[in-house]
């Protein structure tokens, strides 16, 4: 039986904790970011979770995860 292949792009944009949660970056960070409130910008520094809704399907991308 051959091996399953990870989908390089989940792999890199997901990480799986000890806890076996699904950890991903927050969104909002990549331009037009001068506008935004100091505050704000430290908040989207912290990790986000993939919510249950999206979780079977990101899993799926990571067998190995």
């Amino acid at each position: 039986m051959p091996k399953i292949k990870t989908n390089r792009m989940a792999a890199k944009k997901f990480r799986v904790t000890g806890s076996g949660r699904i950890k991903r970056a927050r969104t909002n960070r990549s331009h037009l970011t001068s506008k935004r409130a100091p505050k704000r910008m430290r908040q989207l520094r912290r990790p986000a979770f993939v919510g249950p809704e999206l979780e079977k399907m990101v899993r799926r991308m990571l067998p190995n995860g």
